[in-house]
C-alpha cells in the first residue's frame, strides 16, 4: 500500500490564485522550504505557499524548481502543466544532517566515553555546532539593525537575548553532561556490542554469537468484560 505523505500537490488555487503546495512528509517540507515556499502551519496540516511579491514568472519557476526536487527524492507530484518538468536536479546532504549523525553516534554508544565524544561536537568552546548556532543569532540581529521597519530594531533584541540567555543555559546544562560523562569512563548497563563470537567454553558450537537472547514480551491481557454483558 503507498504512503500517502509521499504524494504532493503543487498547483494554483482556483479561487485564490495563490499558488500552494500540499501534502508530504517532514522531508518533503523541507525540500519545499529549501525552494523557497513557505510553511503555513494550520490546526489540522501544514501547507506552503509561495512568498509574497513574486512575479508570475517568479512563481512558475519556483514551482517547478520544487517540482524536480521532490521528484528526484522519489515523491509523487501532481503539478499544474506550466510546472512540469523532466529535469531531476541531484540533491545533496544539508548541513543539518551533520548534527542529526551526533544523535545517531549518541544512540549506538555503548560507554561514556563514547557519548562525551560525540557531544563535543556540539559543545567545544571554539568550534562546536552550538558556538556556531550562536554566531548565526548575532549576525541575524546585525542584520535586523537598520533594516528599515519599525519591528526589526526589537526583532535583533530578541536574537540577542535569544543567543545570550536561552541558548548560553543549553550551552552550560549540555557541557556540564558532556563532562561528567567523561568523567565517568563506564559502559552502559543497558547497552553492548555484539562481537558475533562464539566463546570457548561454548558446548553448542553451532551457536552464532553468545549474545542472550531479547526479552520476550508478555502477551496483553484481554479487555475487563462489562459486567452489563455478562449472562
Amino acid at each position: 500500500m503507498p504512503r500517502t505523505d509521499r504524494f504532493l500537490d503543487i498547483r494554483r488555487d482556483p479561487h485564490s490564485d495563490e499558488l500552494l503546495a500540499r501534502g508530504g512528509d517532514s522531508e518533503a517540507h523541507s525540500i519545499l522550504q529549501r525552494t523557497g515556499f513557505i510553511a503555513v502551519v494550520r490546526v489540522h496540516e501544514t501547507y506552503h505557499r509561495a512568498p509574497a511579491g513574486l512575479t508570475g514568472s517568479d512563481e512558475s519557476r519556483l514551482a517547478t524548481d520544487a517540482v524536480a526536487r521532490l521528484r528526484a527524492t522519489g515523491y509523487h507530484v501532481v503539478c499544474d502543466e506550466d510546472f512540469d518538468t523532466k529535469s531531476r536536479p541531484a540533491s545533496y546532504l544539508p548541513l543539518g544532517a551533520s548534527v542529526a549523525h551526533v544523535a545517531e553516534r549518541i544512540r549506538r554508544a555503548t560507554t561514556t566515553d563514547e557519548a562525551a565524544d560525540a557531544l563535543i561536537e556540539l559543545t567545544a568552546s571554539h568550534d562546536g555546532i552550538l558556538a556556531a548556532l550562536e554566531e548565526v543569532l548575532a549576525a541575524t540581529a546585525d542584520f535586523h539593525d537598520g533594516l528599515g521597519q519599525e519591528a526589526d530594531p526589537h526583532i535583533a533584541i530578541r536574537l540577542r537575548y535569544l543567543a545570550d540567555e536561552q541558548l548560553r543555559v543549553i550551552r552550560t546544562d549540555l557541557g556540564d553532561t558532556r563532562n561528567a560523562l567523561a568523567d565517568r569512563h563506564s559502559p552502559h548497563p543497558g547497552r553492548s556490542t555484539c562481537a558475533e563470537e562464539v566463546p570457548t567454553t561454548e558446548r553448542e558450537r553451532s551457536a552464532v554469537c553468545a549474545c542472550p537472547p531479547p526479552p520476550r514480551a508478555l502477551p496483553a491481557p484481554p479487555p475487563p468484560v462489562a459486567a452489563g454483558l455478562r449472562r
